[in-house]
């Protein structure tokens, strides 16, 4: 089994399912809504999801790992659906042809991330590509099917048709 071949698919696969749940925002949502106050704003969430498709996949195979100032950081959170869309493509677009490129060899290489400080993150580059690239886009892209859900939006099926689609 060609691993690196298993890899792309999935992240095709994963790919092509989130943006079907970023394009079911609706046109006018307001971005700022939140289901609960501990949430992340629907603009926010969406976001992160958008992001971590793209910039975040794309550091963890471009780079030995980040050193994050939270002094300076200001999380993205777009204002409308098309700004969105427009980030998720390109950034997810590079994030492709980072991984397509990756020699097979450096999924073994150490990726570490830090903040203030404090090691966050301490793992081998697959291991970071797992669980803080795919695991964490299907975490957040469950959150933003259960907003959309909560603001009464139809719901795109992820594996196989959904409960708006039966």
């Amino acid at each position: 089994m060609d691993i690196q071949k298993e890899l792309i698919a999935e992240f095709d696969r994963e790919l092509a399912t989130t943006r079907k749940l970023l394009e079911a925002i609706p046109a006018d949502a307001d971005m700022s809504w939140k289901a609960n106050p501990k949430n992340m704003t629907l603009g926010r969430l969406a976001g992160h999801t958008a992001e971590t498709a793209g910039e975040w996949a794309r550091d963890t195979l471009s780079k030995d790992g980040l050193q994050f100032d939270m002094a300076s950081y200001k999380p993205w959170a777009p204002t409308t659906k098309a700004e969105l869309l427009a980030r998720f493509d390109k950034d997810s677009g590079d994030a492709k042809k980072f991984l397509a490129d990756l020699n097979p060899a450096k999924w073994d290489d150490n990726w570490k991330m830090t903040a203030g400080g404090q090691t966050w993150i301490d793992d081998s580059r697959y291991g970071v590509w797992r669980t803080w690239v795919v695991n964490h886009l299907i975490h957040h892209r469950a959150q933003l099917g259960r907003d959309l859900r909560a603001l009464g939006t139809p719901i795109p099926g992820c594996y196989g048709p959904s409960a708006d689609e039966s």
